[in-house]
């Protein structure tokens, strides 16, 4: 797969504050946006491959779950982890 265990490690120590901090909003949605790069890059080469466009549709539907549940209850994570992975908002 794309993506190993330590490069998983990695981002989950980077942005939940340790590498066991699997199920923290930051940490998922940080792994979020490193698959949505990931499979964009794949779209860009394989135009047709609607299979895999579903599944970009379906992940960044739960990043903006995730990033929907951070801004309701701690607006200050939610401004953090949004300007740490240059998102949009």
């Amino acid at each position: 797969m794309y993506l190993t265990t330590e490069a998983k490690k990695a981002i989950f120590k980077q942005h939940g504050g340790s590498d066991k901090n699997t199920g923290s909003a930051e940490s998922q949605i940080a792994l979020f946006t490193e698959r949505i790069n990931h499979l964009t890059g794949h779209l860009k080469t394989n135009k047709k491959d609607h299979a895999t466009e579903k599944s970009l549709m379906a992940l960044v539907g739960k990043r903006k779950q995730q990033l929907n549940y951070l801004k309701m209850y701690d607006i200050e994570r939610y401004r953090a982890i949004i300007g740490k992975l240059g998102l949009r908002k």
